[in-house]
């Protein structure tokens, strides 16, 4: 039934069902979205709206789990989405955590939060010349970090951790499969010298140091 319910709510917001949600959500809703907004019943309701023009797609509900501890189910469960946007298909994945609550013989929505799940980006082709030129030894406080050339691509090694291999998202930028949520942004001197690179973390830097 709550598999039933959750696949309910999304085929809903396709076409901007507010009533829906608003009869399948507790009063009390708190509700996390994947931009880390927290909305109530009132703000969430407002969000259901149609697809503008040229916009379309569906989300399923895929690898649904609940654990039902007696008026309270807790689900899990990943939000599948294709869409068609002016002509572009995209494709996204969601993890999401409901949390719903059974009054009489109905449940109700009381909870949910939304992570966007990510994947690793496109991978461009670089000259020998440019990745010989970040190749080294970097260094963040008692840390160090070695790039090496490796065959035709690069691998990086933190100590005392087995080494990963690199790719590159954009001439400067590096990342490294299966690490999504991390960037290496390549740093240079005015004459074009690497120096360094930004460890990026979502939107947080560890600044690495070329080691001479």
């Amino acid at each position: 039934m709550l598999q039933q319910k959750t696949q309910g709510l999304f085929d809903a917001l396709g076409v901007g069902d507010a009533a829906r949600w608003r009869a399948e959500l507790d009063d009390q809703v708190v509700f996390t979205t994947e931009d880390g907004e927290v909305l109530d019943k009132q703000k969430l309701v407002e969000q259901v709206r149609p697809l503008p023009p040229g916009v379309h797609g569906q989300i399923r509900v895929l690898d649904f789990k609940a654990v039902i501890q007696g008026s309270v189910a807790v689900t899990s469960y990943i939000a599948d989405e294709d869409e068609t946007f002016h002509g572009e298909k995209l494709h996204c994945q969601y993890r999401s955590t409901d949390t719903w609550v059974k009054t009489g013989e109905v449940w109700k929505l009381l909870a949910g939060q939304i992570l966007a799940l990510r994947t690793d980006p496109p991978a461009i082709s670089v000259d020998a010349a440019r990745r010989a030129e970040i190749c080294g030894r970097y260094r963040l406080g008692d840390l160090q970090y070695e790039i090496r050339c490796v065959g035709d691509g690069l691998e990086g090694q933190q100590q005392g951790r087995g080494a990963r291999p690199l790719r590159f998202e954009a001439p400067d930028v590096l990342f490294s499969p299966g690490q999504p949520r991390y960037r290496r942004i390549i740093q240079r001197d005015p004459q074009g010298r690497v120096t360094g690179f930004a460890e990026r973390r979502e939107a947080w830097d560890l600044n690495w140091k070329r080691v001479p």
